[in-house]
C-alpha cells in the first residue's frame, strides 16, 4: 500500500463552454451570453489553482462497513460503488480561492456575471476531478469507478471529517472544513475513487 500524500497540480484545463452554460441554466447562447461568458473566462485565465492531494488506501467491504484501514464508513451506496475495488484512492480538489472572490464581487455588481462565476467554477472543478482519475487510469493501469463523495446518496457528509484527518488538505492544497462540514475555497471535492484491475 502506498500510505504516502501525494499532491499533484494541473496547468490551465481546457475550458468547456457548453458545460459552463448548462451549469448556467442556459439552452443556448446569443451573442450577449456568449460575450458575457468570454469576458469572464478571460477575467479568470491564469488565476485559477488547479491543486490536488491524494493518498491510495486499502478497501474491504463487510456489508455496507467499507473498512479504509484508517477509518471506516457504513453506507450500501458507498460499498456498491466500490465492489470489487481491493484499492481505493482517496483525494481532495480545488480550484483555489480566486473563484470564491469573483463570485462575491459580481454578487453586488452583476448578478449575470456571479451566476456565469459559479458555472464556471463548477466546470472547473468537474474538469479538474475528470483530468485527476484519466492520470490515475494511467498510472495504475486499472479502470477508476465513478467517484464518490460524501454527501452523495446514503453516505453522511460527516465523512467529511474522515477524508480530511487523512488527508490533511488543509496543509497540502489549502483547502479547509468548518464545522458546518463546508469547504474553502468552496469550489473544491473530495472522493473515493475505486481501482479495479
Amino acid at each position: 500500500m502506498n500510505s504516502v500524500i501525494l499532491n499533484k497540480t494541473y496547468k490551465e484545463l481546457p475550458f468547456c463552454e457548453k458545460e459552463i452554460l448548462r451549469y448556467a441554466g442556459c439552452k443556448e447562447a446569443d451573442e450577449e451570453i456568449s460575450t458575457l461568458l468570454k469576458e469572464c473566462i478571460n477575467e479568470l485565465k491564469d488565476k485559477l489553482t488547479y491543486k490536488i492531494c491524494y493518498r491510495e488506501l486499502p478497501f474491504k467491504a463487510n456489508g455496507n462497513i467499507c473498512d479504509f484501514e484508517y477509518f471506516s464508513l457504513y453506507s450500501e451506496k458507498l460499498s456498491l460503488n466500490l465492489k470489487n475495488s481491493k484499492k481505493v484512492i482517496l483525494f481532495a480538489a480545488t480550484v483555489g480561492v480566486e473563484i470564491d472572490r469573483l463570485i462575491g464581487k459580481y454578487g453586488k455588481l452583476s448578478p449575470a456575471k456571479a451566476l456565469f462565476f459559479q458555472a464556471i467554477g463548477a466546470e472547473r472543478i468537474e474538469a479538474l476531478c475528470d483530468a485527476f482519475c484519466a492520470d490515475i487510469e494511467k498510472e495504475y493501469t486499472m479502470k477508476t469507478k465513478p467517484r464518490f463523495s460524501p454527501g452523495y446518496g446514503d453516505l453522511p457528509l460527516s465523512a467529511q471529517k474522515d477524508v480530511f484527518d487523512v488527508l490533511s488538505p488543509e496543509r497540502r492544497i489549502g483547502l479547509t472544513l468548518n464545522s458546518s462540514l463546508l469547504m474553502s475555497p468552496t469550489k473544491s471535492v473530495t472522493a473515493f475513487v475505486g481501482l479495479n484491475g
